[in-house]
């Protein structure tokens, strides 16, 4: 077990850093930025909580702090690569950006952050609360959810990128279960793979884009 996931999560880290860092150098455009940047985010942020998981496996040493200042980290940075995402629409759509909607993202971003940020999730202490599990992660999901609601809409006419709602779907569908329930039912914690899976293809999505990007 030890060595699967350490293997999956050393070659995930790796993956991103590399995606993220070529997409930058090959793209000068905004959107080759947005999606360069947002793939680099999700990888070094997710590096403050594998990174532990990685070294706890096989060295013997108290990774407590570390795991839970890794998830404070990782939840600051998910939230910062929707945010690319949501301005990523826009630049492939061709539309204008609607105010209404970006007062609503940040809104429930600043809401996210906020409550990530009180001392209530005890993340120095890595105490998981069922509680304040559900409660930071309300804003979340509805950062996903309008995320998911405009790249379907994109689908239509943007082949390239038709799938991306449904594994933005699925990953928050892993997701959940395991940032609310992982502290009673610790096995839920295996979902963060597929989870991981999801982003990679994301990732991968972003390599694979052909057009010119403006």
């Amino acid at each position: 077990m030890k060595y699967g996931e350490s293997v999956f999560d050393i070659i995930y880290l790796l993956f991103a850093v590399i995606i993220g860092i070529l997409i930058l150098k090959r793209r000068q455009g905004r959107a080759g930025v947005l999606m360069g940047s947002a793939i680099l985010v999700l990888g070094i942020g997710d590096a403050f909580h594998l990174v532990p998981r990685v070294l706890n496996y096989f060295i013997d040493s108290d990774y407590s702090m570390w795991f839970g200042v890794g998830k404070l980290v990782t939840s600051l940075t998910m939230t910062v690569f929707y945010v690319l995402m949501f301005h990523l629409y826009y630049v492939l759509s061709g539309r204008e950006t609607n105010k209404l909607l970006s007062c609503v993202m940040y809104v429930l971003v600043a809401a996210r952050v906020i409550l990530c940020l009180l001392p209530q999730n005890k993340w120095i202490e890595n105490e998981s609360d069922m509680t304040w599990g559900i409660i930071r992660n309300v804003p979340f999901v509805a950062i996903g959810a309008i995320i998911v609601v405009m790249y379907f809409g994109i689908k239509q006419y943007n082949l390239h990128f038709r799938w991306i709602w449904l594994w933005v779907t699925l990953s928050f569908l892993f997701y959940i279960p395991v940032a609310v329930f992982a502290s009673v039912v610790p096995l839920l914690g295996m979902l963060m793979l597929p989870k991981t899976v999801c982003y990679m293809i994301i990732a991968w999505t972003f390599f694979r884009y052909k057009e010119v990007l403006p």
